[in-house]
């Protein structure tokens, strides 16, 4: 298994993000509720107070679960080492810059930005500026 880019130079010029097109949604419930349902779910964790999934809003609302607000997906498409320094707080220090807040899933081989629905685009552009200009 090879490891990601852990180089700050490289991974900013390198980021290639993209906005997924779906809806997304951050949920909380009980873990036997969770199991009842039979969500296939983006992501699950599980937290003392309950489990929390990201789901396409489409699945959120067929469940009537609810939720506070809706989000925008970003993906960074370098594969960034986990051990990678800096690379996510300058990613979110430049949204920061411009008042977008942002939720960030590192899996094993990408970064997964969750933004404002209504400000998707916005970052997106945020983004690939920064790529342009590390």
């Amino acid at each position: 298994m090879k490891r990601g880019e852990h180089d700050l130079g490289t991974l900013l010029r390198s980021m290639e993000p993209s906005l997924a097109d779906e809806e997304y949604v951050f949920v909380s419930m009980k873990e036997s509720r969770r199991a009842d349902l039979n969500i296939d779910a983006l992501l699950t964790f599980k937290e003392k107070e309950g489990v929390t999934l990201i789901l396409d809003k489409t699945t959120a609302d067929s469940h009537s679960l609810e939720y506070l607000a809706t989000w925008s997906m970003i993906t960074l498409s370098v594969h960034s080492d986990l051990e990678a320094i800096g690379f996510i707080a300058r990613v979110s220090s430049e949204l920061a810059k411009k008042g977008i807040s942002v939720n960030v899933v590192s899996a094993f081989y990408h970064d997964h930005l969750f933004v404002p629905h209504d400000e998707g685009q916005e970052a997106l552009e945020i983004l690939q500026t920064l790529s342009e200009n590390p």
